[in-house]
């Protein structure tokens, strides 16, 4: 709930760590990790579109640079919202950066509420039901593998997870240096932002 509301915690590892947890001790319920991982998804979006619709933008600006957000991840955040807002929201769940402040920039961008609503509470069941589920699921054959096969799987999930790192990585600077371009024929997608963006 608290990382969704815009605070850099981890979210992510917590799930899967929880998940894990369940999958190797049964010592906690997996249905009672992903409800619980699903309602604070939904809860602190919810707490962090309002934070963002009542103190806006300018919150953002100021105090982005302290948890990573740049100017430039700003325009692109504006950029993208104005382009394609619910996508933004459901699949931004997935992406570290995005999951933190997603719901204060649908907010501070003044996203219509319902329209945030469903795609917030489908991203946040996929995202936190899904993660949950199948880490544990993944987690009961993980332990079921042993030599030859083990030593094969574990450098392919790795090899897996830098090559996503890599992906998103790459398209952040893409996606950035397009916003910027937009940004030379439309005035509003910087309002308030030119100085720092100068910087």
């Amino acid at each position: 709930m608290f990382e969704s509301m815009g605070l850099p915690l981890p979210a992510e590892s917590l799930l899967i760590t929880a998940a894990l947890y369940a999958a190797t001790t049964h010592r906690l319920n997996i249905y009672g990790v992903a409800t619980a991982g699903v309602t604070g998804a939904i809860m602190g979006d919810n707490f962090g579109y309002l934070i963002g619709k009542a103190l806006g933008f300018h919150l953002l600006l100021r105090h982005g640079r302290k948890v990573g957000l740049t100017p430039q991840r700003l325009l692109l955040g504006r950029y993208v919202f104005r382009q394609h807002g619910g996508i933004v929201v459901f699949f931004g769940r997935f992406i570290a950066i995005l999951r933190v402040f997603v719901a204060l920039m649908a907010g501070a961008n003044h996203m219509h509420w319902r329209s945030f609503l469903i795609f917030n509470a489908m991203g946040g069941l996929c995202w936190a039901g899904g993660y949950s589920l199948i880490t544990y699921y993944l987690g009961h054959e993980a332990l079921r593998l042993s030599g030859p096969a083990a030593w094969i799987v574990i450098p392919i999930g790795v090899a897996v997870i830098v090559g996503m790192l890599v992906f998103l990585k790459k398209n952040e600077k893409r996606l950035t240096k397009e916003a910027l371009e937009a940004a030379e024929n439309d005035p509003a997608l910087v309002h308030g932002m030119e100085a720092e963006l100068k910087q």
